[in-house]
């Protein structure tokens, strides 16, 4: 059994609280009430529960007094609006998803495999979430098909993990018309023909059929832009994989083993192709590009769009769930306010980001900026943790608790209609 995953440098204390609470954790202790005196204190990012300030945290939310979107609700509803009445139905690369919220990408890591993994898959077909399945999970752990082609020498960690146990955990969970899944490929599952089998398989039909699946084109990620995936292996795993990975036997010491992926060569051109090729060969999947935190961020997400993408992710230098060098995770990309700034002159139609999301007001920000929905990543897989019934489920109640509040304080009622305005930065921007 793996120990339950911790998140440094990440406010894991309170995710776990919002685990357990629910909506109540958008709101002080009701004990409190009438005898404790609430104010502004150093800000959400300057404690040691939240973790470090970064761009997205030092900006605030900021409510005119005039607010004609309100009025217009007032009207329409022939009464004063409050704050349940915020509509956070929200279309995600074309899928429809109960908040503007999608379940990031989580692949062979072993913080998400086996029970972890599915019962996040279970969680987020309740919710109606929009799930992308990472890259790596067949070569490493197996299709979950007998005629699949799996890991050398079968699915390593158990059969839980494999990519058809996931689809098949969400699914079971899913309601009609909500949700959808995207499944990552990388150079190793385009080896493994990933997306050929999925698109084939029976199990993912009713999500074919439904418009409800997409295959994600990974140019990288968040955590460590420039390089592939990578793992910790034991040197009895390691030998499994040497046909298909990389692997350094020296940087770990003689007891572990770095495996790392192949992490792409992409240019405008190449990227382009790539897309055109997805649409001509599974057409009736949807397409989706993931962007790492590059400084030509804005270029190529204006590339996969006129492609032909139906969503472009981009993946803040905040992220991360899997193992980075720690060189990378402090020093190597672009802060995710950074990368929202420079899509601002020409936002992606359909823009999703990621990057340390676990609160509302995070996230509303996210949206008034240009995006439309926010991927969780950490979040999700403490949340799970913290309770693997019900965890993720009572973390998305507070999420959407604190999002509803703040778009109705902003004088709106549905994410859409979010917009820079909405935001000041400390910066003047």
């Amino acid at each position: 059994m793996n120990p339950s995953p911790v998140a440094p440098a990440f406010p894991e204390a309170e995710v776990r609280r919002r685990a357990r609470s629910g909506a109540a954790a958008a709101f002080p202790a009701a004990e409190d009430y009438g005898h404790v005196l609430f104010g502004a204190g150093a800000g959400v990012g300057a404690s040691a529960a939240t973790g470090p300030e970064d761009g997205l945290d030092r900006m605030r939310l900021v409510p005119p007094v005039f607010m004609a979107g309100r009025l217009k609700k007032l009207i329409e509803l022939g009464r004063e609006p409050m704050y349940d009445d915020v509509e956070l139905t929200t279309r995600i690369g074309g899928f429809t998803a109960a908040l503007p919220v999608y379940v990031s990408a989580l692949g062979s890591t072993r913080a998400a495999g086996g029970d972890p993994g599915l019962a996040l898959s279970r969680q987020a077909g309740r919710l109606g979430l929009p799930m992308v399945i990472g890259e790596n999970v067949v070569p490493v752990h197996g299709y979950g098909r007998l005629d699949g082609p799996a890991g050398p020498g079968g699915p390593a960690g158990g059969v839980s993990t494999t990519l058809l146990c996931r689809l098949r955990a969400y699914t079971g969970e899913l309601a009609d018309g909500l949700g959808g899944v995207a499944v990552q490929q990388s150079t190793e599952d385009a080896d493994a023909e990933v997306w050929n089998l999925v698109y084939s398989d029976p199990t993912a039909r009713p999500l074919l059929d439904s418009g409800r699946l997409a295959f994600e084109l990974k140019t990288g990620q968040g955590a460590k832009p420039g390089l592939g995936g990578m793992t910790v292996l034991d040197t009895a795993a390691a030998a499994r994989f040497g046909d298909r990975y990389g692997l350094d036997t020296a940087a770990l010491g003689e007891r572990h083993v770095l495996r790392s992926s192949s992490p792409g060569t992409f240019t405008a051109e190449i990227l382009r192709q790539q897309i055109r090729l997805m649409r001509n060969n599974f057409p009736r999947a949807r397409v989706w590009v993931k962007l790492h935190p590059g400084r030509d961020v804005a270029e190529a997400a204006r590339v996969a769009v006129d492609a032909g993408a139906d969503a472009v992710t981009v993946d803040g230098a905040e992220g991360g769930t899997g193992w980075a060098p720690v060189a990378f995770t402090g020093q190597v990309g672009l802060p995710l306010a950074a990368c929202l700034r420079r899509l601002a002159a020409d936002p992606p139609p359909c823009l999703l980001v990621s990057g340390r999301m676990w609160e509302g007001a995070r996230a509303v920000k996210s949206l008034a900026l240009g995006a439309r929905a926010v991927g969780l990543g950490r979040a999700a897989l403490l949340s799970v943790a913290e309770d693997p019934g019900q965890g993720l489920i009572r973390f998305t109640e507070c999420l959407a608790m604190e999002m509803r509040l703040l778009i109705s304080a902003l004088g709106k009622y549905a994410p859409d209609a979010l917009d820079e305005q909405d935001v000041w930065s400390p910066d003047g921007n």
